[in-house]
């Protein structure tokens, strides 16, 4: 059985980060690249069809199940994990050393996970170790975020759980499958739970809360592993739910519509991860072979591109010290390689050709558009628009071409931070030129060709007139800033009000008893250093500082012979 758990990718990256705080100093980062490396090494060698399986309380679970789609998830968790953990080489903080490899060990479980309870397992991993990478900022707002960030993961976490529960309770059987559009309890339960990781609007909020708040570093792991994760249960478990490619369509444009008038660059970059998982969520819902190929294959671009996009901006805020664009601008000369690193991304995430999204993103879009459902291609269309014109435009803009709003002291920026990047752009760039690298792993045959002139011409034209538009309005992008509002409005504005009432009253109460309470015991404890005043109706004797009345002695003394009296009695 130890052989068998040495094969498990999750596992191995999981005891890598448990290990680290034990070793010395100076080998951590080391340790911290070769357990990912390790990791997919063993991805790629675990034969297709490979299950193991573990007897508890009488159930067969299977923590690790190989299959292609596993196998393709697995390989972009275990690359960006130790892509992270370049980036990251120069971080000494013990808390996000351990926090970040635990966080990768998890996604990796989750997408080898054959049985649903393992599976929720390595879920309930990932949320408890991603929220230390939000506190890790040490940040009264980071604190706040990270605890909304977990509350919403204990609350989807539990639904998942009775949803699974349910399941087993009606199937006998805890076996990850592909689950028939039938809106059984448990299956909806399951579903809902999924929907809370996969930051499914209106279930979203906790992601653009907590990402911008969570470390320089951090970020780059919590914008490759929670979501997706999901994406990859909802492509497993739930193909074909039609509900979802609605679902998936609001959330590409809501989270557009949101970065276009967002003022902190991370948090722009939050809402595109809810607009990009849009697409794969509606991949998802769409069901057929071709779409379910397109989401998983935009899965994997949007890991890669999106983890380049925040360490392009970790690098900002490294080196300036925020992320507001009121404080940013002119910045192209003075950080021209993160700039050039960066706009890689932005290509990547606006589907420009000759960059990875363009292989995957289109992908989907036309799997909406061979299933008839026309509807929802405009609408992922639409979406594209908005994309580039706020993370391909908009951002780069403010950040690195305005007119410089801050004249700053730039701190320096370690050179581990330019290798992360580059690995990234380099691998946006190559997937860009030959797909078939990515598109061999897909879960399906491909038979889809992306260097089409007619695609060609229809992003190319799409894009020239995204970006004459941005141009004549572009002044229109500057103003002071502002908090969005967004779904979390209808919990933090009464959550004053719930806190008093639900918090300051109830302390109070118990304050107040607990005040009557010591009253009451410290008058007993007076009352009763001297017993023998209790028998002063009797003995006569009375002490000097006892100052209660002689009636109440008398009553207190009757009382007392009651007791005593009843006591002979029942001996008798």
């Amino acid at each position: 059985m130890t052989a068998d758990f040495l094969i498990i990718p999750g596992i191995i990256v999981i005891v890598g980060g448990l290990i680290l705080p034990v070793v010395p100093e100076r080998v951590r980062p080391w340790l911290s690249l070769f357990f990912p490396a390790a990791a997919l090494v063993v991805v790629f060698a675990v034969p297709e069809g490979r299950v193991v399986t573990v007897s508890l309380a009488g159930m067969d679970l299977q923590p690790l199940a190989v299959h292609r789609l596993s196998r393709l998830f697995g390989i972009i968790f275990a690359i960006t994990a130790f892509i992270g953990g370049v980036y990251a080489w120069h971080v000494r903080d013990l808390t996000q050393q351990v926090a970040a490899p635990v966080y990768a060990g998890g996604a990796l479980g989750v997408s080898f996970a054959g049985d649903f309870f393992s599976l929720l397992v390595f879920w309930e991993l990932m949320a408890v170790s991603s929220v230390w990478l939000v506190w890790a900022n040490r940040t009264p707002q980071s604190h706040k975020a990270g605890m909304r960030y977990l509350i919403y993961h204990a609350l989807g976490g539990g639904i998942l759980f009775t949803g699974i529960l349910m399941h087993y309770s009606a199937t006998g059987s805890l076996q990850v499958v592909s689950l028939e559009p039938v809106y059984t309890p448990g299956a909806v339960l399951m579903l809902l739970g999924v929907a809370v990781n996969a930051a499914v609007v209106p279930l979203h909020a906790w992601l653009p809360d907590a990402y911008p708040k969570a470390t320089v570093t951090g970020a780059v792991f919590m914008s490759a592993f929670t979501t997706k994760s999901a994406v990859y249960v909802l492509l497993r478990v739930f193909p074909g739910w039609e509900l979802l490619t609605w679902f998936g369509c609001a959330m590409a444009l809501y989270g557009v519509l949101y970065a276009v008038v967002c003022k902190d660059i991370r948090e722009i970059l939050a809402y595109h991860i809810i607009s990009q998982v849009g697409f794969m969520v509606a991949g998802a819902g769409i069901g057929t072979e071709m779409a379910v190929n397109g989401a998983a294959a935009h899965a994997y671009s949007h890991i890669l591109y999106k983890a380049l996009l925040f360490m392009g901006t970790g690098a900002v805020l490294y080196k300036t010290g925020t992320t507001k664009t009121a404080y940013l601008g002119g910045l192209a000369s003075r950080m021209r390689w993160v700039m050039i690193l960066y706009m890689v991304g932005a290509f990547s995430i606006s589907g420009i050709p000759l960059f990875n999204g363009f292989i995957s993103k289109s992908m989907t879009v036309s799997a909406a558009g061979e299933a008839h459902n026309e509807a929802a291609m405009i609408m992922l269309m639409l979406a594209s628009v908005g994309t580039f014109l706020s993370v391909g435009l908009k951002l780069p803009y403010m950040t690195w071409f305005d007119k410089e709003h801050n004249l700053m002291v730039l701190k320096r920026l370690p050179r581990n931070m330019y290798a992360g990047m580059g690995m990234a752009a380099f691998l946006c760039i190559f997937y860009g030129l030959v797909p078939g690298a990515l598109y061999r792993y897909l879960p399906y045959p491909v038979e889809y060709n992306p260097f089409n002139v007619y695609h060609f011409v229809e992003v190319t034209q799409v894009s020239l007139m995204t970006f004459l538009g941005f141009w004549v309005f572009c002044h229109k992008f500057h103003g002071e800033l502002i908090q969005a509002l967004d779904v979390d409005w209808f919990y933090r504005r009464p959550a004053p009000f719930f806190r008093k009432v639900f918090v300051t009253y109830v302390s109070m109460v118990f304050d107040h008893v607990e005040a009557l309470a010591f009253g009451v015991v410290g008058r007993l404890r007076a009352a009763f250093q001297n017993p023998m005043k209790w028998l002063n109706p009797i003995t006569g004797y009375r002490h000097e500082a006892y100052k209660y009345s002689p009636m109440i002695e008398v009553v207190v003394g009757l009382v007392l012979f009651v007791f005593v009296l009843i006591e002979v009695l029942l001996m008798i």
